[in-house]
């Protein structure tokens, strides 16, 4: 006897269709699976023979093989056990399922039935419906998050119980057929009532000599999920009232602006300034003024989060707000760009199309610092193993903050506040950051100690700053619109020539800038795409000799290397 069914594992944070084929035979009582199958997917045999006996089913006596095809791509996970254990019980002949074949089975099974949600649902149901699958049945604790996929049905249950049992049917054919069609009345007392089954079945004709009960023609559509989500009250500019607000920031003008043309652009950014001016208090406060995730986005992000098991809440929906991650400064390099033996997304895919703050820069071990390197440049960080080869997503916006020096003073123009550090010191805090890395960060701004005290003046707010990167932000999209970008620091190659050219004197300003400087192509390039961004803060559809030297301006701590030589 032969039987498939269907399910899925994650492939890095994509979902691949797994084909899970049941073969019983003559022969010792055993059960193997194959298919490159790790421990939790061996160990399903023993979840799987438990919560079959434990639900009133019959455990085949026979020998069983189990095979996950494709044989040649290693499984994880326990999201197969649903599908062994209802390929079972269809292959011996104790349900059948006639749509079967169109539906994908996803859960992981207790000894007693019940099933548990896993994770990385969201990427495997996408990945059915791509395949065209018309449903997925699943735990009920995965169904809200199956459920923001449009396209494919969704059914949910949370114990194997509720499927049909044969035992609580009458095993005598004529009296199990009257009932059956009768439904509602006329039972003897020595028969279970099927009014106590939680939906219909029908039966098939004719029972074997043994007086067994007949078999049950089981439908899924009592089954289907509704999802139900939640609204939030956010305010008229997108982010919600108890969000900490710019307001709160005295002074500081100058990083308020620089604070925006990031957010306007996604360029990185790098606060440097001594204890206490409220560097980690402005970049806590950016989320407050990026525009909400676009539907494209909010299902990459939402799948990256459920590929790694921390998509908390998805009664709420797709994620709308943008990823805010900010790891300690004692993570590994593995932490932060993602691995392990099972390879999962590291901190720097969580905060796709958000934003990672990295506070206290040099704090953090510079071979950690290094592996930022790919994912700046290219948006994607590659992790290689032995096994396979894993591909996630990463295009973030570092906010970065820092001391001038390990004792935090230098420069400090207060004379109770004395820097302590040799010049020697200074450049060796400073050496943990390499050149390369800080040649990819935009925005290099001096957050000196505040002297504006004064509460009567005007003090910018979030919803000010909010507005003008939206204006600056739909420009962008007008832009972009047959691009598969959407910011301007996503430019390169044709597209950075085409839409950020140069005059003929911004073209010699900024060479004259480079050879002064001594700046990289890269850096080069870097600035014309701030520069863009300032144009667009402004309305203005050329980019001018002002706008360059505004951009320049934030190449701090270049200029400040070209000083001290």
């Amino acid at each position: 006897m032969y039987g498939k069914m269907h399910s899925a594992c994650l492939y890095g944070i994509e979902g691949v269709m797994i084909g899970v084929e049941i073969d019983l035979a003559n022969g010792l009582p055993q059960t193997n699976i194959i298919g490159l199958p790790d421990s939790a997917i061996r160990e399903a045999v023993e979840r799987v023979r438990a919560a079959i006996k434990n639900c009133g089913y019959r455990y085949p006596q026979q020998r069983i093989t189990i095979n996950l095809a494709p044989a040649d791509l290693r499984k994880e996970g326990s999201a197969f056990d649903l599908a062994i254990a209802l390929g079972i019980l269809i292959t011996s002949g104790q349900l059948i399922m006639p749509s079967a074949n169109e539906v994908l089975f996803i859960g992981e099974l207790a000894l007693d039935g019940s099933l548990r949600p896993v994770s990385g649902v969201l990427p495997m149901v996408e990945a059915a419906r791509k395949n065209g699958f018309k449903a997925v049945l699943l735990p009920e604790g995965n169904a809200a998050e199956a459920a923001l996929i449009s396209g494919i049905n969704i059914y949910a249950i949370d114990h194997l119980c509720t499927l049909p049992n044969p035992e609580e049917l009458p095993s005598n054919s004529a009296k199990g057929e009257d009932e059956l069609n009768q439904r509602n009345g006329g039972v003897s007392e020595d028969m279970p009532s099927l009014s106590s089954l939680p939906f219909p079945v029908t039966v098939t004709k004719g029972i074997d000599a043994n007086d067994r009960p007949p078999v049950l023609v089981f439908s899924l559509e009592h089954l289907k999920y509704t999802p139900v989500y939640r609204t939030s009250d956010d305010s008229s500019y997108g982010m919600n009232e108890m969000m900490d607000d710019y307001s709160d920031v005295l002074g500081q003008q100058h990083v308020k602006r620089a604070l925006t043309i990031a957010a306007a652009g996604m360029h990185n950014i790098l606060l440097i300034g001594p204890p206490g001016t409220g560097k980690t208090m402005l970049i806590k406060r950016l989320p407050s003024i990026l525009p909400k995730l676009s539907e494209s986005e909010a299902l990459e992000v939402t799948k990256i989060f459920s590929a790694a098991g921390t998509l908390k809440d998805a009664h709420n929906g797709l994620l709308r707000s943008r990823p805010f991650r900010s790891p300690h400064h004692t993570i590994s390099a593995a932490g932060l760009i993602g691995g392990g033996g099972i390879p999962k997304p590291g901190e720097v895919s969580l905060a796709h199309r958000g934003i990672l703050f990295l506070d206290e820069l040099p704090e953090f071990s510079r071979n950690v610092l290094e592996v930022l390197r790919q994912p700046l440049e290219d948006g994607v960080v590659t992790i290689s193993r032995a096994r396979a080869s894993f591909t996630y997503p990463a295009k973030f916006m570092l906010a970065a903050s820092m001391n001038p020096c390990s004792c935090g003073y230098f420069g400090s123009n207060l004379s109770q506040q004395h820097c302590t550090c040799s010049l020697a010191r200074i450049a060796q805090y400073r050496a943990k950051i390499s050149g390369p890395l800080l040649d990819r960060i935009d925005l290099q701004v001096d957050v000196p100690r505040p002297k504006e005290w004064d509460r009567q003046g005007h003090v910018l707010s979030s919803a000010e700053m909010y507005a003008e990167v939206m204006a600056a932000q739909t420009i962008q999209a007008k832009r972009f619109k047959r691009l598969p970008i959407s910011w301007n620091s996503e430019l390169s190659g044709a597209s950075l020539r085409r839409y950020a050219s140069l005059s003929r004197e911004g073209a010699q300003l900024l060479y004259d800038i480079l050879e002064n400087l001594g700046l990289s192509m890269r850096a080069h390039d870097r600035i014309i795409k701030l520069s863009r961004t300032i144009a667009d803060l402004e309305g203005a559809p050329d980019i001018t000799s002002a706008h360059l030297a505004e951009a320049v301006q934030y190449r701090n701590l270049d200029r400040q290397a070209m000083t001290e030589e």
